[in-house]
């Protein structure tokens, strides 16, 4: 016997256990709430049922007050009439209206009493599902929150798994192995090309761009003189200087100096002269 009820009570955890981990907390609070609606329509109903029969006892003691007040008139109609007799008999008709009347007044002041608590009851039960539609709404956000959350700690302890880091570093190692290899292979490309040279005077060049930018920054900022503006030469002057540096040439090669270089030496300051004089009469002019 006890291992059957051992049994029973293993059924039936597994089932409640099966049942809280079916349970949707956004649909379970859904439910709650279209049941409290339910529950309130009902209460209204009920609630207006005693609003009628409050009315109704209203109505029925000013009904038989009324009865009394004719049964009194027809006893002092009787009496006008000198009908003692009569009078007297109206007047117990009047305390017969009279008695229903005071018993119906005091049903309606109860169930006028029953009636305004229901109201107030009512209001409360209305405030206590429009404030469990608000705190629902805010339920289902933090469960949404809460699964968000969920979902990404479970990414992130996916991620933690040593296996995928070293997965990563040694695709990353293998890039990096790829790109020295392409390197090697450009260095021994222009080995064999005659490449080497040219890449030198590049580098050179970028490297005097980086400090000609430099020096005009410092230039800018005050930190270095500026740069002087270069000299020019009159083209007399350098004819006389490219005569100058045949003449050297020449003495240079072996030659003697002879009358050829002078009279060229001559035939300049000749040219020379022409020039500033021709300049001279632009300028008068």
């Amino acid at each position: 016997m006890g291992i059957f009820n051992r049994l029973a009570q293993l059924i039936k955890s597994n089932l409640n256990d099966l049942i809280s981990r079916s349970e949707d907390p956004e649909k379970m609070l859904n439910q709650i709430e279209l049941d409290m609606n339910t529950q309130l329509v009902e209460a209204k109903k009920q609630v207006a049922r005693s609003i009628a029969d409050e009315k109704r006892l209203a109505k029925q003691a000013e009904q038989e007050a009324a009865n009394a007040s004719e049964w009194e008139r027809r006893a002092m109609m009787a009496v006008r009439a000198g009908n003692e007799e009569l009078a007297k008999e109206a007047l117990a008709r009047k305390r017969e209206y009279d008695a229903l009347a005071a018993t119906f007044k005091e049903q309606w002041e109860k169930q006028k009493y029953a009636v305004d608590k229901l109201k107030q009851a009512l209001r409360m039960l209305n405030d206590k599902i429009e404030e469990t539609k608000r705190k629902k709404n805010v339920l289902i956000a933090r469960k949404k929150r809460a699964e968000a959350q969920k979902a990404i700690q479970e990414t992130m302890s996916g991620l933690r798994d040593q296996s995928s880091f070293q997965t990563f570093d040694r695709m990353a190692e293998k890039i990096d192995q790829i790109e020295a290899e392409a390197e090697a292979e450009s260095e021994l490309q222009e080995e064999y090309t005659g490449d080497v040279l040219a890449s030198q005077f590049s580098t050179l060049e970028k490297n005097a761009s980086a400090e000609d930018d430099l020096l005009a920054l410092k230039q800018k900022m005050g930190l270095a003189p500026p740069t002087p503006a270069p000299v020019e030469q009159a083209p007399a002057q350098v004819r006389v200087a490219g005569v100058a540096a045949a003449q050297s040439s020449s003495t240079s090669e072996g030659a003697a100096p002879g009358t050829t270089s002078e009279e060229e030496l001559a035939a300049a300051l000749e040219e020379l002269e022409r020039e500033e004089n021709a300049a001279k009469k632009q300028a008068g002019r």
